[in-house]
């Protein structure tokens, strides 16, 4: 994932009160793999799904 795509996501969990944590529930994985996916540990086709639904979740 993007620094400015990452920046987004945590600016707009800022803004709407949430947490990396209320986001990895909506998606349905742990807030450690969440937290991987934002700093581009993982990159992968199935971490590529979850970043389009993060955008989808977050309007982004």
């Amino acid at each position: 994932m993007s620094e400015d795509l990452s920046l987004k996501v945590r600016n707009e969990l800022y803004r709407r009160g949430r947490t990396q944590t209320w986001l990895a529930n909506e998606l349905g994985i742990s807030r450690p793999y969440l937290s991987d996916i934002l700093s581009g540990k993982r990159d992968g086709d199935r971490a590529q799904e979850h970043v389009e639904r993060i955008r989808k979740i977050l309007v982004i």
